[in-house]
């Protein structure tokens, strides 16, 4: 079979680290009965406090199991992928079961309902529909208002006095934004209270912070005036929502091999954000998959960190998009091998992110794929970086990047990570043909 992947992907897609030991100890054949494997799936059985029935679609990595478990994937299917690349002969091509062939037929009719086109909606909203849309225009207005007056309280005081300001001072701003039906202001209000005293250029940084902000609420005043794929960007960080079906009713469809670079998850009210990032072969397209779990759920689908698979994906409307779904994904995961599509020099990287800029200055993270750069450590300043071929280099974010500079041997490597205007978070890192992801928290 065509499928490739290895223990450390496998791992990769643990939920916790008491997950992926739980998964190691069952990858061994004496666990296991009717076991089996085809082009599609990998199945087997599971003796635990009962019998478990485990199956993994192949195009997607999506696992099922019979078990209990609220962890997903749970320790039952991380097993079974273990053991399937430990121990291949344990695990032979044959027919799949029933059970298995029943599952895999409603994925397929469920992709095919996700797939086909939804029925055109009236292009004219009802009485009750355009009464609510302008009720909440109306309220989020009046809210852009009161925050444009707060900002220019906060100008016309200093920043200094903000240096003492309670958690509360802020929590207030924003829960008047969720109020008004603005819950993207409102997080970025948040956000906005992590910053005085953080570091030593505080005030620089929440001045320049604010100045994104007070540039927002002018745009969303001046929307008739601005293109229609900016309007929906504003409209979109301002907090109005798009459903998957309008977004592949109206987005971009792009058809490409997509590189599955890596993950960054963030704490988000309630739950945890799970951001995938991915690069198109063809068509250089930085693609980010944005999931949300709460109250313990599962994220929704899973992705082999490491992977290239052609699959296509639809952009949300909008200047220069980057958030996506995934419409389908097609044939084998196969691993990544070859020079990932990158910059050349931090420079070169440096003008496409001041392009993007340029028509949507309130982008927060990037894509960035460096060629033959080397990771160094600097003692002096207890600071990791990545330094291209004309000696330039970018911090990394806080961390110990110790296993990054082993396995460059301090030669020059293919490197993915997520940069935030300040430093670039390691995503993962090609040497010697394999590649080698990072799961890690956005700071």
């Amino acid at each position: 079979m065509g499928i490739q992947y290895t223990p450390d992907q496998v791992i990769s897609m643990a939920p916790d680290s008491s997950s992926a030991s739980a998964g190691k100890k069952l990858a061994s054949a004496k666990h296991w009965k009717s076991l089996g494997q085809s082009s599609e799936a990998l199945w087997g059985e599971c003796q635990g406090s009962a019998l478990y029935q485990v199956k993994v679609d192949l195009s997607t990595f999506t696992i099922q199991c019979s078990c209990p478990s609220r962890k997903q994937p749970c320790k039952h299917g991380l097993g079974l992928l273990l053991l399937t690349i430990i121990t291949p002969d344990a695990v032979p091509l044959t027919e799949p079961p029933e059970w298995v062939t029943s599952w895999l037929s409603r994925r397929v009719e469920a992709s095919k309902r996700k797939e086909a086109p939804k029925p055109k909606k009236s292009e004219t909203p009802s009485a009750s529909q355009a009464k609510t849309a302008d009720r909440r225009l109306a309220q989020v207005n009046a809210g852009v208002d009161q925050l444009d007056l707060w900002l220019n309280d906060l100008i016309r005081n200093g920043l200094g006095t903000l240096e003492t300001q309670p958690a509360k001072f802020w929590e207030a701003q924003a829960a008047k934004m969720i109020d008004a039906q603005a819950p993207g202001l409102a997080s970025r209000i948040r956000r906005l209270s992590t910053i005085p005293n953080a570091s030593p250029d505080w005030p620089s940084k929440l001045l320049s912070h604010l100045g994104q902000l007070a540039l927002l609420t002018q745009a969303f005043h001046h929307t008739d005036q601005l293109d229609t794929p900016l309007q929906e960007d504003i409209r979109q960080l301002i907090g109005w929502n798009l459903k998957e079906e309008d977004v592949v009713a109206q987005g971009e469809h792009v058809d490409d091999e997509w590189l599955i670079l890596g993950q960054t998850f963030e704490a988000v009210e309630r739950g945890q954000a799970q951001n995938t990032w991915l690069l198109g072969t063809s068509s250089g397209r930085a693609a980010q998959i944005i999931q949300f779990a709460y109250a313990g759920t599962p994220f929704a689908e899973n992705y082999l960190l490491g992977s290239r698979q052609q699959a296509e994906l639809v952009f949300w409307p909008g200047v220069q998009s980057q958030r996506a779904l995934v419409l389908n994904r097609r044939g084998d995961a196969l691993t990544i091998q070859l020079s990932l599509p990158g910059y050349a020099t931090i420079a070169a990287f440096f003008d496409t992110v001041a392009t993007t800029l340029a028509s949507l200055p309130w982008r927060e993270h990037f894509l960035c794929t460096l060629n033959n750069v080397v990771p160094l450590y600097d003692l002096s300043n207890n600071q990791w970086c990545i330094c291209d071929q004309d000696g330039q280099s970018l911090p990394l974010t806080r961390g110990d990047y110790w296993q990054l500079l082993a396995l460059s041997g301090g030669g020059p490597i293919d490197f993915a990570a997520e940069w935030n205007g300040t430093a670039l978070l390691p995503l993962g890192f090609l040497v010697n043909q394999q590649y080698h992801a990072l799961k890690l928290n956005r700071i």
